[in-house]
Parts: C-alpha cells; sequence; structure tokens
C-alpha cells in the first residue's frame, strides 16, 4: 500500500470518530453528513484491512489496530495544522481557545493563582481545562493532542517531548502554631517522634522524604496518606501531625492558615518540576504564549510571598 493511494482526508475522519465515538457526533464536527463519514470510514477500512471502529452499545470502540494509529495520526495532522497555521497571527485578547492541562494539585496552587490573574488582564476569553493525567500516560496525551501541556516531575526520556524547568524548590515541616512539643528548632529525633500526614499520588512505595531517611537506616510514623496536598491544611491545624512539604506551598499555608513551618534536620533533594509539550506544537503561537506565561509565573509568585513575608 501507498500513502499516495490514501486520500489523507480519511484521517481526519479518523481522528474525529475516535475522540467521540460516534459517526454523527464525528460528522457534525468536521462539517459533513453521517452518511459521509460512513463512507469515510469504509474506505479507510479497506485500505488499510482492519475493522478500525466496532460498533457496540458504547459507541464505536477502536480496535488495536485504530488504537496503535491514533497517536502517529494525531501527530501528522498536528504537525499539518500547525503548519498551516504557522502565519497566523495569535491575539490572546481575542481568542477564545481552551487549553488542556496536566499537573497535580501542589503545582496548580503554585500555578494557578497567578496564571487566572494574567488572563483575566490578557486573555479574558482563553479558558483553562486541566486534570491529573497519570505520569506514564502524558507523553501520549502530548502526542495525541489530548493535552497542550503538561506540569510534572521527571519524565520517562521521550526524543519528540521537549521540556523546561519550571521550578525547584527544597522540603520544609509544616505544624499548626500551638503545637504543644515542637519549639523553635526541629532534631532529626523528634521529627521521626512525630506523627507524620504523607501525600503521594501513587498507590504505594517510598517518596524522596522516606528514601532518604530510608538510607539513614530510620523510618517515620506515618498516621495518613493522602493523594492529595490540599486537603491537609484543615489536618494539620487540628492535630498535632506535621507535614513535610514544598516551601513555597508552606509560604502560601502561613498566609491563610495558623500554621508555621521549619527546615527539615536533613538534607532531602530538591522537588524538581518541568514544563512539558510535543515538538510538534513547539513554534505554535498559542502555545508558546502559554509557556511563556507557565514559566513565569512561579517566579512572580515567589516573590510575591517573600515580599509579604518581609513586610
Amino acid at each position: 500500500m501507498k500513502l499516495s493511494d490514501i486520500d489523507l482526508n480519511l484521517f481526519v475522519v479518523f481522528d474525529a470518530i475516535y475522540t467521540e465515538g460516534n459517526l454523527t457526533r464525528a460528522g457534525e464536527i468536521i462539517g459533513i453528513t453521517q452518511p459521509a463519514v460512513s463512507n469515510s470510514l469504509a474506505r479507510l477500512r479497506k485500505a488499510l484491512d482492519d475493522p478500525l471502529f466496532v460498533r457496540t452499545a458504547d459507541g464505536m470502540v477502536p480496535t488495536p489496530v485504530a488504537q496503535n494509529l491514533v497517536g502517529p495520526v494525531r501527530h501528522a495532522l498536528g504537525l499539518i495544522r500547525d503548519s498551516v497555521q504557522q502565519s497566523d497571527r495569535f491575539d490572546p485578547t481575542k481568542s477564545d481557545k481552551k487549553f488542556r492541562l496536566s499537573m497535580s494539585d501542589l503545582s496548580q496552587s503554585i500555578v494557578f493563582p497567578g496564571l487566572l490573574d494574567r488572563l483575566a488582564r490578557e486573555a479574558p476569553n482563553i479558558s483553562i481545562d486541566c486534570i491529573q493525567a497519570r505520569r506514564r500516560d502524558i507523553p501520549m496525551d502530548l502526542t495525541a493532542g489530548n493535552l497542550d501541556l503538561a506540569v510534572d516531575r521527571l519524565l520517562l526520556p521521550d526524543q519528540t517531548l521537549l521540556q523546561a524547568p519550571l521550578f525547584s524548590y527544597g522540603y520544609v515541616c509544616v505544624f499548626r502554631k500551638d503545637h504543644p512539643i515542637i519549639r523553635e528548632k526541629l532534631t532529626l529525633e523528634l521529627f521521626l517522634q512525630l506523627g507524620h500526614i504523607s501525600v503521594s499520588n501513587r498507590a504505594d512505595g517510598l517518596g524522596q522524604v522516606d528514601l532518604t531517611l530510608g538510607r539513614q537506616g530510620k523510618r517515620r510514623r506515618i498516621r495518613l496518606r493522602t493523594q492529595h496536598y490540599l486537603s491537609t491544611p484543615e489536618l494539620i491545624c487540628r492535630t498535632d501531625n506535621v507535614l513535610t512539604v514544598p516551601q513555597p506551598f508552606a509560604d502560601m499555608l502561613v498566609e491563610q492558615y495558623p500554621i508555621r513551618y521549619l527546615d527539615l534536620p536533613f538534607e532531602v533533594p530538591s522537588m524538581e518540576i518541568n514544563l512539558y509539550w510535543h515538538e510538534s506544537t513547539d513554534q505554535a503561537p498559542a502555545n508558546r504564549w502559554l509557556r511563556q506565561i507557565i514559566q513565569e509565573v512561579p517566579k512572580e509568585t515567589g516573590t510575591r510571598l517573600r515580599s509579604s513575608k518581609n513586610s
């Protein structure tokens, strides 16, 4: 089979069917009738010698061949789309584009306040759709166009992904202001004596703090393990448990809750967070614009917090 034997418009139809799982809705998206979608699918099935989609009660379910094909197809369509749009000027003041992002709730707490302030001033009609994708799914989601950008720790090497360092922060220990045991210094002995709240988006396994302690033959007392940082402030205020977090998050908690923090009594590698995007969107004006803002926001937030702390 030669590529010249296939109408490339069929892959536009393929992508729409894969996204919608329904022939009628796929036609509405690309502006053709349902019979035309059916005809295009039949031609592509014949060319690829595979059903591609199987009709079920839940809609059109992709076959393994379609699942393997969708990433490269969306990548290719993205390259074509971006090439066509390169000459277009992106005007954030007039655009109503919706960006799709992935980041943890901790990163959201650091990035979103400044980002939304910037959008309100510079791009009032742009919106953000944010999820926390599984780390192993992020490369494919960026490739397939399901995500525009991702904020996460170091991902597995992927030659199609580009990245930029976003922030790197050390850890501190957070606790309520009237804690009955903690005074002005935190020793390793006291740290291990305290009850701890641990935050990890993984179902099991050790985080950076516990790995560091383990190398010293030490182990802390974890009283609660949760997947979300933003559920922890009230727990800290109402109990004698402590929480080890990146310092910017601690600074935000200090502004909002009767909480204070101290440095850890041992060295822990910093949290390194990067911004990721697919190479096909590297020169896309809209993607470049949002990347620049997201890279500026943590610096602006850090400056604001330091100023507030010193005032």
